[in-house]
């Protein structure tokens, strides 16, 4: 039996085991094709087959509507950051940006050097501890871009801002397939694989149709929209590898109870968490405000860093891994994605009860 801890790593993360596992079963003879998928020509039958049902399967798990096209990318999120706006945003319109954290930031950073950018809303005045309210948008902002969930500080959209007929783009690199939403109420959505989704290397991309032909002709090739759409994410080589994961773990969603089972999931994993917070007398303190939780990143943080670290190294001695917090905000984190098993978030808190107990501090 092999030994799997309970890995909390913010990502790359865990993956579901029976995932793994078929993987590990199709490694060297994928079909009876007596080659591995990672040797496998992209444009062979078998390859082509699992691309397809990769897209097919999320248009289905997550309720994505017939006008929007599915691409399988690479550069990972951070390509989006700069060519999101060189397809979309009109220099004399700009676009609108909020600013809830690191990627937030790096999202504005790069599209400021490509055309006019308006923060209209920032939480960095309180660390990025909580989600910006009642945002006033520009009026014909080429598009509204946003970070549904945060990371290193543990906070996230529980619902999206309305942007009217101004497209809504948002990085869901660490929410995406966590929790049901309405698709259509979106331009783009773009998430790396290696947190929800699958391993690293892909970069999902969920584009409506209209805005796939907006994109200026003088671009360079691979960074039009327009040339993964009308090829099916296959005019180059995609990561062939992940994205057959990708497809591993769609089908473990779809039996699983889908987008909703999830959700139930990842409320219980969260709430199992902030119980144990709220009831501790101040012994655990959570960054995020009340009403900007993560359900995927718990973060908070214990009396002392001396005693942050005891609780880190011992929780790892019961085989609960990866709870080291992020250097801007200290102290621990517990990132519970799709593949976190609730049982692995309850003896989390189970851990952090007893920690605490034995721990004690005077005064």
């Amino acid at each position: 039996m092999v030994k799997r801890v309970y890995n909390f790593n913010a990502g790359p993360a865990t993956l579901p085991l029976p995932v793994l596992e078929k993987a590990q079963s199709e490694l060297l003879d994928y079909k009876g094709t007596g080659i591995s998928i990672m040797e496998t020509s992209h444009r062979a039958k078998e390859f082509d087959d699992v691309i397809k049902e990769a897209s097919s399967l999320m248009k289905e798990v997550y309720g994505i509507p017939d006008n929007y096209k599915v691409l399988w990318l690479t550069g990972g999120a951070s390509t989006q950051f700069f060519m999101i706006p060189k397809n979309l945003m009109k220099s004399e319109q700009g676009a609108d940006y909020v600013n809830t954290g690191t990627w937030s930031k790096k999202a504005i950073k790069e599209a400021k050097l490509l055309g006019n950018v308006n923060v209209v809303a920032s939480s960095e005045d309180k660390n990025f501890s909580y989600i910006p309210r009642d945002i006033k948008f520009s009026q014909g902002a080429s598009y509204v871009h946003i970070t549904s969930n945060n990371t290193i500080f543990g906070t996230q959209w529980l619902t999206y801002p309305d942007t009217g007929d101004v497209p809504l783009i948002t990085d869901m690199s660490s929410d995406i397939m966590a929790r049901k939403i309405d698709v259509g109420k979106f331009g783009l959505i773009y998430a790396g694989a290696q947190k929800n989704m699958g391993p690293s290397g892909v970069t999902a991309v969920i584009i409506r149709e209209d805005l796939i032909e907006s994109g200026p002709d003088e671009l360079p090739t691979m960074l039009k929209y327009k040339t993964h759409a009308e090829k099916d994410s296959l005019f180059n080589t995609p990561p062939c590898f992940p994205i057959y994961i990708c497809k591993l773990v769609m089908e473990w969603l779809k039996e699983n109870g889908g987008i909703e089972g999830a959700e139930n999931r990842n409320k219980q994993k969260a709430e199992a968490i902030y119980k144990v917070i709220d009831e501790s007398d101040g012994y655990y303190k959570g960054h995020a405000e009340l009403d900007s939780r993560s359900l995927m990143n718990v973060t908070f943080r214990l009396p002392s860093d001396e005693l942050g670290a005891k609780c880190i190294e011992e929780a790892k001695a019961q085989g609960l891994t990866g709870l080291k917090g992020h250097r801007s905000v200290g102290g621990m984190r517990a990132s519970m994605y799709n593949a976190m098993p609730v049982e692995g978030a309850k003896k989390l808190a189970e851990f952090l009860k007893e920690f605490q107990e034995n721990n004690k501090v005077e005064g």
